[in-house]
């Protein structure tokens, strides 16, 4: 009878990619993939220190530009002008830069997250759809963030704080040199240039506040997948404006001013306790549709929910307080007609 018994016969792995007649094992592709990360991630490594390169670039030469300047009365006050205009000039090259560092990052992440991270949780495989991603990427590569997002994003971290010590020492020396200007009138007079002290003043200071207008109304742009971003909802210069125009109705309050509206897909299997928490406490409607996990086969509750951005983190909260294995995908719409959003009167105008 032993010989009737037959120990099961592991199967053969199988080839995942084939060229020229060539197969490559699961065994190789995952060590391709190792090799692709770390090609990118050096990659990202040269183009960051790029980045802190024009960073020092900028800190140098203000210091260089303030120690010369204030080291003789004699020093013209407008060379500081100049300072200013090229560590504008390197704020933006910074910002061309940052969005082809965010672009190697963009398919770093996308392979941790969905290529690296899916192989830690059930059910311990990548989603097929990553792949396509990342060979679109490679195959059409393109910015994943705006150049005004970048801009504004290296602006807040530096070079604001740049611009603004360079302005404010450059009214110092016009002030203190060659001496201290005894009346209003004698420190106007100082800071022209050509023109008018008025217009200069007035350009530089109208200058510097559009420059702050741009650092800060992109703030709300979380594009970025290359640095750790605050996800949870920080109201937005464009939202506190909102609130300060509008204060009399609730109604508009979340929809004037905004660029757009989210649709929220959710992926639970707790779609009642979900669907009813959002009822009560965000005071949205629900969408269920009967779905199905093809992998599993086990039944899930798709539901459909339309928010405004300040409500997606706290809907976010929602979901995972109820279903910690929730899947969440959150889409930006152009626009959302109906009740709790613009009245169709509105939209069709």
């Amino acid at each position: 009878m032993s010989g009737d018994l037959h120990q099961p016969t592991k199967p053969e792995s199988e080839p995942v990619w084939h060229y020229n007649d060539y197969a490559l094992t699961g065994a190789q592709f995952l060590n391709a993939m190792v090799h692709f990360y770390r090609g990118e991630m050096e990659r990202a490594n040269v183009w960051r220190t790029r980045l802190d390169t024009t960073t020092n670039w900028a800190v140098v030469t203000t210091a260089t530009m303030l120690s010369f300047v204030f080291s003789d009365v004699g020093r013209p006050h407008f060379l500081l002008l100049l300072t200013m205009v090229l560590v504008l000039l390197f704020l933006i090259i910074e910002a061309r830069r940052y969005r082809y560092y965010e672009l190697w990052s963009y398919r770093l992440r996308l392979m941790e997250m969905e290529f690296f991270a899916a192989m830690l949780v059930p059910p311990f495989r990548p989603d097929p759809r990553w792949a396509a991603s990342l060979a679109t990427s490679l195959q059409t590569p393109h910015f994943t963030i705006t150049f005004w997002e970048a801009f504004g994003r290296r602006f807040r971290r530096q070079y604001q704080y740049i611009l603004l010590v360079l302005w404010l020492v450059w009214m110092l020396k016009i002030y203190l040199h060659p001496y201290t200007a005894p009346t209003k009138q004698m420190f106007i007079e100082r800071a022209a240039l050509g023109v008018p002290g008025e217009w200069v003043l007035g350009g530089t200071f109208v200058a510097l506040v559009v420059l702050f207008f741009i650092g800060w109304w992109t703030s709300d742009a979380q594009r970025t997948s290359g640095e750790i971003v605050q996800r949870a909802h920080v109201p937005s210069p464009r939202e506190m404006l909102h609130y300060l125009v509008d204060i009399t109705s609730r109604q508009r309050r979340f929809n004037i001013l905004r660029m757009d509206d989210r649709l929220v897909y959710v992926i639970t299997t707790r779609g009642h306790e979900i669907a009813e928490a959002v009822l009560h406490e965000l005071s949205r409607g629900v969408t269920r549709i009967e779905g199905q996990g093809m992998y599993t086969g086990e039944h899930r509750d798709v539901l459909l929910v339309a928010v405004s951005p300040r409500q997606v983190g706290k809907l976010k909260r929602l979901v995972y307080q109820h279903d910690p294995h929730a899947f969440v995908i959150v889409q930006d719409v152009s626009e959302v007609v109906g009740m709790g959003f613009r009245k169709p009167s509105r939209a069709m105008a």
